[in-house]
Parts: structure tokens; C-alpha cells; sequence
């Protein structure tokens, strides 16, 4: 009796059992569609974490799965979250940017954070252009209760601290000093006047 099971094969199978499959079965790219529908509604991501993302679970997820399929899985659920305009690097970027500032980040922690997301340099720099470090300072020093906002007296040890904290966070000394030389009513005048 011959045997007949290589008829038998499906779109997933290897036939030879030596080359990989080169394109994802129907059943991964519904799995691909569907992880980044879920991962979209959770948080907003960028391009480069989506794929990552869905790279790195269709590994765990389908067993004897070919480097060519995992790549082809990302590329799609890249394409998939495009096509339906969930996905949008530049509207990532500005509002990572709005909301660093307002959090007290630094143009340059702002812009290595945007970078690690898998932001180009070009968008960005766009995004990053309307933030102002001092503005960013001065919710930092809000937010540790340095400067302004400090409820303890100024030492040496504790203006050392400050600095240390200020350049930590990527603000030069000039900033640095000039929000902790200010009083808590300019430091306000300058956040109501700042654009949210």
C-alpha cells in the first residue's frame, strides 16, 4: 500500500520536511489581525511596537513557525492597523511629547523616549518643537517639590540634590538654576501662560 498522506497536506505543513513555509497559513494571519485589533483598543502604540509586539507572540504562539512567516505577520498587522487608521506615528509622537512636558520631561529624555518607541528622527523633531524646557522644569520641580514648590529649607546638601535631579532628567544647569532661583508665583505665571 502506497503512501498517500503527502496529498494530504495543508497550507501550515512543511512538505519536505527540510523547508520552512514562507507564508503564514489563513489561521495566523486571522491570529496576526485580531492581536493587533486587541493590542490597538488597549494603548496607542507605534509601528515599530505593533510588530515587535505581534512578532514576538506568533513565535509563542504557532509551533515550527518559519522566521519568513514571523516577519510576514508583523509586516500584515502593520498593513491590517493602517488600513482601518488605528495606527499613526506622528499622532503618537505629539501626544507623547504633550504629555512628557506636562510630566516634567525634558526635551532630551522626550526625544531618546520617542526614539526607544521606534519614532524617526523627522517626526520627532516636528513633535518636539513646540516644547519648552523650562515649562517641563518647572512641572518637574512641582512634581519633587524642588525650587519653588520646595517645604524645607535650602542647604547645601539639598541644592546639590536638586541640581543632581535637574540634570538627571536632562535640563542643563541654566534651567536648573533659574527654576530654583524662582518664586512659586512666577513659576505659575509662566505653567498658565504655557499651552496645554
Amino acid at each position: 500500500m502506497s503512501d498517500d498522506s503527502n496529498l494530504f497536506l495543508t497550507d501550515d505543513m512543511e512538505f519536505d520536511g527540510k523547508a520552512p513555509a514562507v507564508e503564514p497559513t489563513s489561521r495566523m494571519l486571522s491570529w496576526a489581525r485580531n492581536s493587533a485589533l486587541y493590542r490597538l483598543e488597549q494603548r496607542m502604540m507605534t509601528e515599530k511596537q505593533l510588530r515587535d509586539a505581534i512578532m514576538r507572540k506568533a513565535r509563542e504562539k504557532f509551533e515550527d513557525i518559519g522566521a519568513a512567516q514571523i516577519k510576514a505577520l508583523g509586516d500584515f498587522a502593520v498593513r491590517f492597523a493602517y488600513e482601518i487608521k488605528a495606527l499613526d506615528d506622528t499622532a503618537f509622537a505629539e501626544i507623547t511629547v504633550r504629555s512628557g512636558q506636562r510630566s516634567g520631561k525634558s526635551k532630551r529624555g522626550l526625544a531618546q523616549k520617542l526614539q526607544l518607541k521606534g519614532i524617526d528622527r523627522e517626526t520627532a523633531a516636528v513633535a518636539l518643537q513646540e516644547t519648552d524646557d523650562l515649562v517641563a522644569a518647572i512641572n518637574f520641580a512641582r512634581k519633587r517639590a524642588f525650587g519653588p514648590y520646595r517645604r524645607v529649607e535650602l542647604d547645601e546638601k539639598r541644592k546639590a540634590k536638586e541640581f543632581s535631579a535637574f540634570a538627571r532628567n536632562g535640563f542643563g544647569f541654566e534651567i536648573g538654576s533659574k527654576v530654583m532661583s524662582m518664586t512659586t508665583e512666577e513659576a505659575e505665571d509662566i505653567l498658565s501662560e504655557a499651552p496645554l
